[in-house]
């Protein structure tokens, strides 16, 4: 099979761009051609693009258009499969292949098609307001992407003439959710549920089982509001106020909280604040430590740090919302808590601290539920399988 794989770097690494490397290099190792088109925001920062220029591109990118439609003929491609194309690429890339009559796929890393700002979050919670609403009109009046009212209005521009053209709802062939609770906001919001399929990401290169040696609590992540950890600071120091015990915590990430942090490591020695990790050290870390804590309050669209911990065999404690739940089975393999309860949290840690031998138990079912659902082995088949129902769907649309 030919696959076009196309993706639009942020300026700043994510999660998003993982998923494109392990699965470009996933399709090549089992045989695939595989053709990766890739835009890099640098080119803004650069000033590779006016304002105006770049609005009007993000509806429809006429360069886009014409280089899509000219690798799927010169290659032949069966499938253009696009992880984020904003804004350097457009959903013209869409258009582009259907032209040339192959099959469109589309993973669904954020919410960006029904809401602005992509994480149905605002002020500090759940934020649902332009869910069903074909034009982001609360998204603009807040400013919802970068806090910009412009910006945010050439971003619902773009989607709602999209909806009206019917891109989102015929041109993809098929969606890839990442878990159930993700394909049921895509389908509230009005893409056809027989066109998204739920398939999770999996781990590349997973290592070994860790021991839980490391006497300590693991974040990982962007230090913002939406990831929690203002409560698990919270949750830390309440715990700390109940009963001192000798866990510490380890902090890995960066971002605009990392001053509260750096306060809170000048209160409590037990505190660690590392900055950014390589991704070897992060799964080390992982791998000797007692739990992983994954506090968000937003609706995460998957958890990559929560499949890694599992791979590490290292029990993982999560907020009860969004994607994030599905990926935890409560007292088995970690533990689900009340999002932004920050006594809930601290009565988990509390209970780490006090039951350390029973967590051989948790540890050995977190590493299993990896070995079942997570690895690329289990991945490949249901990956495969998307392309195949895309590529008959694009038959059919065409016959």
């Amino acid at each position: 099979m030919r696959v076009v794989v196309a993706h639009n770097f942020y300026q700043q690494p994510g999660g998003e761009d993982g998923v494109f490397h392990d699965e470009c290099a996933l399709l090549e190792s089992k045989g695939h051609d595989v053709v990766k088109l890739e835009r890099h925001n640098s080119a803004l920062r650069d000033g590779g693009a006016s304002r105006v220029g770049l609005a009007i591109g993000t509806v429809w990118n006429r360069d886009a258009y014409r280089e899509v439609r000219r690798i799927i003929r010169d290659t032949r491609a069966d499938v253009l499969h696009a992880h984020n194309t904003l804004p350097l690429l457009s959903p013209s890339a869409y258009h582009a292949a259907r032209a040339e009559g192959a099959a469109v796929v589309q993973t669904l890393h954020n919410y960006r098609m029904m809401c602005a700002g992509a994480l149905f979050y605002r002020e500090g919670k759940v934020c649902e307001d332009c869910l069903g609403h074909r034009f982001a009109l609360a998204g603009v009046r807040h400013g919802c992407y970068r806090g910009d009212r412009a910006a945010t209005a050439s971003v619902a521009a773009s989607t709602s003439w999209h909806w009206l053209a019917g891109t989102w709802t015929r041109t993809v062939n098929r969606y890839i959710a990442m878990t159930e609770f993700g394909k049921s906001r895509f389908v509230a919001g009005g893409i056809p549920a027989e066109r998204i399929v739920v398939k999770p990401h999996f781990v590349r290169d997973a290592p070994e089982a860790g021991t839980g040696d490391g006497d300590y609590i693991l974040f990982v992540g962007r230090l913002t509001e939406e990831k929690g950890i203002g409560v698990l600071a919270q949750a830390w120091e309440r715990q700390s106020q109940r009963q001192r015990s000798n866990l510490r915590l380890s902090i890995v990430g960066d971002g605009p909280e990392r001053a509260s942090l750096e306060r809170l490591c000048s209160r409590d020695e037990r505190v660690t604040l590392h900055g950014q990790k390589e991704p070897a050290e992060v799964l080390n870390m992982m791998r000797r430590a007692v739990a992983v804590v994954v506090p968000s309050t937003w609706y995460e669209t998957f958890g990559r740090v929560v499949t890694e911990s599992l791979a590490c065999g290292t029990p993982v404690i999560v907020s009860d919302i969004g994607a994030i739940a599905e990926l935890v089975e409560d007292g088995v393999t970690g533990f689900r808590f009340q999002p932004g309860d920050a006594d809930a949290l601290a009565n988990r840690l509390q209970w780490l601290a006090d039951n350390r031998e029973a967590l051989s138990i948790m540890r050995t079912a977190a590493r299993a539920a990896f070995l079942s659902r997570y690895t690329p082995e289990a991945n490949y088949p249901q990956l495969l399988s998307v392309y195949e129902s895309a590529i008959d769907d694009a038959r059919s649309d065409d016959g």
